[in-house]
């Protein structure tokens, strides 16, 4: 997996690519600590992903927490496989996803 960021005020772009599993999902975690704030707008373009685990979602899930308050998180583009482990997992009703 591999992570480019993107950052202009605060609107942080994560471009995220290759699979978010249990071995990558720490570095992903990582790199949004290390790149957002509370107050955050954090976008994760997965248009690369080409899977996530429940380690991912994980990740996912605790940045959509941190960030509610005063901040906010998008996932754009992921493909037809994240979307149905999104689906499958009920993640579509907690996560804000633009295709």
């Amino acid at each position: 997996m591999e992570v480019k960021v993107d950052q202009k005020d605060n609107l942080v772009t994560l471009i995220v690519e290759g699979r978010v599993d249990t071995t990558t999902a720490p570095d992903l975690e990582k790199s949004i600590q290390d790149n957002c704030k509370e107050d955050t707008n954090l976008v994760l373009d997965f248009t690369a992903v080409e899977y996530i685990s429940s380690a991912a979602l994980r990740v996912l899930l605790s940045t959509t927490k941190r960030l509610k308050e005063k901040g906010s998180m998008v996932i754009k583009n992921p493909n037809d496989v994240v979307m149905e482990i999104f689906e499958v997992t009920g993640f579509l009703d907690i996560l804000t996803i633009e295709r």
